[in-house]
């Protein structure tokens, strides 16, 4: 297994060599041979155990057999206890989920500390045949099905080509020790119910069950990849990306053979999970909404428009007294005001030419039509102003739809007013009461 191991590692996890290993060791016999085979091979290795304090005295007797473990093979083990129960309880997470937030968690802390390459962990066949099938039970899509990857991020399973038997045989052979869970005969869970009467029963009808359920594999695998081609293609095809959104156009995603699933698979990473509400937005009014932990998908118009959820405070609004020179809270301004001299018009004239701004960037205003403390805050229904360069005043919200504005952009813009007058829709256009002209004595430039 030995020889096995390292062809396989030499052949398909190349970039484990030389770096810095971190095993996850429970005690029991699949990371006590995961970590014996690795440190034979000479990989620098760690070790890390967690105490889930759920089995009492057993759970102790598990870390100080790790301890032990690493003391025997002189390598650095780091062990630490979790209260579990407390921490599932706290975060509505059932024990198993709690346990595997904690351990992750605190794996990754280490390999930050410690700068270790990447995180081992002793998965084997079987593993995968069971997670296939628990995922089967639940309903899942190709991902579930294709069950556990070999290499996810930092994370690498080198023993995922062997089965336990195979881990088995070798623990006997080398006369390892290693701890027994007896909570792993229990089927009170869902993967022991399916490692001791599912798989069992299967094996009986098919005793060649790892290789034909690694040959489907392989095939859904291939499908899968497939999949994502085509995805990739209609993604190109039906999304564009417009600072920080990405708009789906409507029109195109009907066009679809079936909607809902490319949906699926185009916003699966977002961490949604109400997917009839999701393909509901094709119909929905514009400012409909769809929420997930991390994004939101918003119905405006012809598109969905995607975006990250802001954590940002919301600041109602914020005064500028004269003198500033810049804010960086709510958005980034400076502020420079500049006075006109009238020693000669030829000269005062080319001056305001190379002064006079007026972009999305940046602004000049006449600072004797402006009252301080100015205010910065978000715009309201009802709002209006005189944008320059137009014939009188506008509401606002006009403007934002004759411009085109999308309804995320609409939430993301500030105005800047002498006290209720709008003197710029930030980013868009200046108010024409407010320009600089042939009188202007002071000029206050403001940059976004």
């Amino acid at each position: 297994m030995k020889a096995e191991l390292k062809e396989h590692i030499d052949k398909n996890l190349p970039f484990l060599n030389h770096k810095k290993l971190l095993i996850a060791i429970s005690g029991g016999i699949d990371s006590v041979v995961l970590t014996r085979l690795m440190k034979k091979l000479n990989f620098d290795i760690s070790l890390a155990h967690c105490n889930f304090t759920l089995r009492g005295k057993e759970s102790n007797k598990d870390e100080q057999f790790v301890i032990g473990l690493g003391e025997k093979m002189q390598v650095p083990t780091y062990t630490i206890k979790f209260e579990t129960e407390k921490y599932a309880n706290e975060k509505g997470l059932s024990t198993q989920m709690a346990a595997r937030e904690l351990r992750y968690n605190w794996f990754d802390n280490i390999c930050k500390e410690q700068q270790i390459d990447y995180l081992i962990t002793a998965h084997h066949k079987d593993d995968v045949l069971e997670t296939f099938l628990i995922n089967l039970t639940r309903g899942t899509g190709l991902d579930g099905l294709t069950s556990i990857p070999e290499i996810n991020g930092n994370i690498v399973r080198p023993l995922l080509p062997f089965t336990q038997n195979e881990i088995l045989v070798y623990a006997a052979k080398n006369k390892l020790q290693w701890r027994e869970d007896k909570s792993n005969s229990s089927i009170k869970y869902v993967r022991n119910k399916i490692r001791h009467k599912v798989i069992p029963i299967l094996k009986e009808l098919n005793p060649s069950l790892l290789e034909t359920f690694y040959q489907t594999l392989n095939n859904l695998k291939a499908s899968q990849q497939i999949v994502k081609d085509r995805i990739q293609n209609v993604n190109d095809k039906v999304s564009t990306v417009h600072k920080t959104e990405t708009h789906f156009d409507i029109l195109k995603l009907k066009k679809l053979s079936d909607p809902k699933i490319y949906l699926y698979e185009l916003l699966k990473n977002y961490g949604f999970t109400e997917w009839d509400d999701v393909t509901n937005l094709l119909d929905a009014q514009s400012g409909k909404q769809v929420f997930s932990k991390t994004h939101r998908l918003v119905k405006d118009r012809e598109c969905l428009i995607l975006s990250k959820i802001s954590v940002k405070p919301k600041i109602p609004f914020t005064e500028i007294h004269k003198g500033t020179t810049q804010i960086s809270v709510p958005i980034n301004l400076t502020f420079e005001t500049i006075d006109i001299p009238f020693d000669n018009k030829n000269h005062q004239k080319k001056i305001m030419e190379e002064l006079v701004l007026n972009s999305p960037q940046a602004i000049t205003i006449d600072a004797d039509k402006i009252t301080f403390p100015l205010t910065l805050r978000k715009w309201q229904k009802g709002d209006f102003f005189y944008p320059i360069g137009l014939q009188g005043k506008k509401k606002v919200s006009k403007f934002f739809k004759d411009e085109k504005m999308s309804i995320l952009e609409k939430e993301n813009v500030w105005l800047l007013c002498s006290n209720n007058d709008i003197i710029w829709v930030i980013g868009q256009r200046l108010d024409e009461r407010f320009k600089v002209t042939e009188s202007t004595c002071s000029i206050l430039k403001v940059t976004l």
